[in-house]
Parts: structure tokens; C-alpha cells; sequence
């Protein structure tokens, strides 16, 4: 796996093709694209909503089949602070739409979703997530980008069949060293974040594709009289697979020369 430099060369970012959008916050992010920001976004404040109340009968009127035949639930969009009790009669959905809410809080009872592969969470005020999301063995893709959080369980490492995992645009410093343990998983995002450094867990991932670390202060070690600097410059992790003949022989050719200076200070 390399680390690769994107600025001025292939961008990877634009590689990521899925269906899923972040709507309110003005900056980007990388792993998702970008529509028109919403009157809800978060640099504004204002009193404390409740948001609003999702019975039963409208929760099944968004209900809906993807062209796969897979049943999705769509909620995005609903002003609702609370995920909806109501909704655990609908566990045998396979794919649920938080996004775009208010949802400061993911309820226990999501653990109640066995079927569940797919779960958007973006763009709401997540400070957390309950450690019973471990309970979700079928889910391939979670996306939690734009929120607020500054950590993330260690159980999330446990979920086997994950192979997108999204959580751009957060608080995060680091990673629990249990997310190494998804073997399956396929593509991270990691940007706009307060990463400092990789995140030694995803040395672990062998099936690991693309990693989006885009803006997010990485330190950088050049010589002892220079130190550290920080950079914030597209920084993706990829599979030689992915690269063109003349990035790659790029790419080990300055692999080689960071290994003879590594080589030259150890004699």
C-alpha cells in the first residue's frame, strides 16, 4: 500500500462514486459529493430544537425499494432531533437514511436492525455512538461524516462485513486499534478531521483500497533542523492496482530514496 500525494496529480477523491450526499456544511467532503448547503447548517446558532414527531404511518410512507429490491427507510431531512421510537417495528429494513437531521443521540434500540447493510448518518450532531451498533453483523457501509465526534467505540471494529466506512468531517485525533481488525473493509474516509499522523490500524487492512485523509493537520519529519511541520495537502492511501504506470515507478522511486536516507542515519 502506498501514501500518495495527490496535489497536482490524480485526484482519488473523485473516484468515489456513491449515492449518498452531505447537504449542510459549506465545506466539502471528499468521499461524498457536495450539494447546496441547507438553511440547517451547523456554524448557526439558535435555540435548541425538538424537532418533529414521526408517527408510525408516515415513518412507512418513506418507505421504499432501491433498485437492487433491497427496502429502504428515508428519513433524511426530517427536522427531527429524536430518532423515532416507532420505527423499531420496521427492523427488517436493510437500509436506513438518518441524514440531514438533528440526532445529537443514536438510541440502543438501533441494535434491534439485524438485516441492516446500509446506514447513513451524516450531517446530524452525533458526539457518539452506543457501543450496541456492534449488534449490526450485515452492515457494509456506515456513513457518519459531518458530525461531532471526537471518538469513535471500539467495538465498531467488530462489524466483519464492513467495506465503506465515512467519517470525514469530524472531530477525530484517532483511531482505536480494533478498527484494524475489519478485514473486509474497502474504503475509509478520514478528512477534515485532527489527525496528526496515519493511523497505525490501517497498516493492518489487506483488502484496504482507498483512504481519504484529505486536510487534516498531518506532521511531516523532515531532518533534525527542520522538525516537524504540519501539512494539510491531499493525502490518500492506495493499492499499487490503482495507480498508472508512470505515478507508480513515481511513487517507488521516492519510496526508495526515503528508504536509502532511513538506511544512511541507522550505518
Amino acid at each position: 500500500m502506498l501514501l500518495l500525494d495527490c496535489v497536482g496529480k490524480h485526484n482519488l477523491a473523485d473516484q468515489f462514486n456513491c449515492q449518498l450526499h452531505v447537504n449542510h456544511r459549506p465545506r466539502h467532503c471528499p468521499l461524498y459529493p457536495l450539494s447546496p448547503c441547507s438553511s440547517m447548517a451547523k456554524g448557526k446558532k439558535g435555540k435548541k430544537s425538538t424537532g418533529k414527531t414521526i408517527t408510525l404511518k408516515m415513518a412507512q410512507n418513506y418507505m421504499g425499494l432501491t433498485l437492487d429490491g433491497k427496502r429502504r427507510l428515508d428519513l433524511s431531512f426530517k427536522e427531527f432531533a429524536t430518532v423515532p421510537k416507532c420505527i423499531q417495528k420496521l427492523w427488517e429494513i436493510d437500509e436506513l437514511d438518518l441524514s440531514r437531521n438533528l440526532i445529537r443521540k443514536i438510541p440502543d434500540f438501533i441494535d434491534k436492525f439485524i438485516n441492516m447493510s446500509v446506514l447513513d448518518l451524516h450531517s446530524n450532531y452525533l458526539e457518539a455512538l452506543p457501543v450496541t451498533i456492534v449488534h449490526l453483523q450485515n452492515l457494509l457501509v456506515l456513513n457518519l461524516c459531518n458530525n461531532r465526534l471526537t471518538s469513535v467505540p471500539s467495538e465498531l471494529g467488530l462489524l466483519k462485513k464492513l467495506h465503506t466506512l465515512n467519517l470525514g468531517l469530524n472531530l477525530l485525533e484517532d483511531l482505536p486499534s480494533s478498527i484494524g481488525a475489519l478485514k473486509e473493509l474497502r474504503h475509509i474516509g478520514l478528512s477534515d478531521n485532527r489527525f496528526t499522523r496515519i493511523p497505525p490500524c490501517l497498516s493492518r487492512m489487506n483488502k484496504l483500497e482507498k483512504v481519504n485523509l484529505d486536510r487534516n493537520p498531518i506532521l511531516t519529519e523532515l531532518t533534525p533542523s527542520h522538525g516537524l511541520i504540519m501539512t494539510t495537502e491531499r493525502l490518500y492511501l492506495v493499492t499499487e492496482s490503482c495507480l498508472c504506470d508512470t505515478c507508480l515507478n513515481m511513487c517507488q522511486t521516492e519510496r526508495r530514496k526515503m528508504d536509502d536516507v532511513v538506511k544512511s542515519k541507522i550505518t
